[in-house]
């Protein structure tokens, strides 16, 4: 069990205990006997308080460092654009698809 879940859950243990010793304050002998469980509880706590590991031992994860999105500008568009253009002319020449790179079929 994780350390933060055994606190809460030993907190929730003392804080019924005390709800019970109030409730039963007239007989001696159960009080004590609530009183010693809640003395225990107590000392669980610190020591389960005590074997919480050190969070200061871990580094945070690192950054990446944020570079800029680059554009294509309108020249590099429009280069790219016209070879396109030219390979699918050049495909159309060998009677290819340009896309997929098959034979076209002739049609009547």
């Amino acid at each position: 069990m994780k350390v933060k879940k055994a606190i809460k859950r030993l907190n929730k243990v003392e804080s019924i205990l005390s709800n019970v010793i109030d409730q039963f304050s007239s007989d001696n002998g159960l009080r004590e006997l609530l009183d010693s469980a809640k003395t225990s509880v107590v000392r669980a706590k610190k020591s389960v308080g005590q074997q919480e590991p050190s969070k200061a031992g871990k580094k945070p994860p690192a950054k990446a460092d944020k570079s800029q999105r680059s554009r294509l500008s309108a020249e590099g568009r429009k280069s790219i654009s016209l070879a396109a253009k030219k390979r699918w002319a050049l495909a159309k020449r060998n009677g290819m698809n340009a896309v997929t790179g098959r034979k076209l079929k002739k049609t009547a």
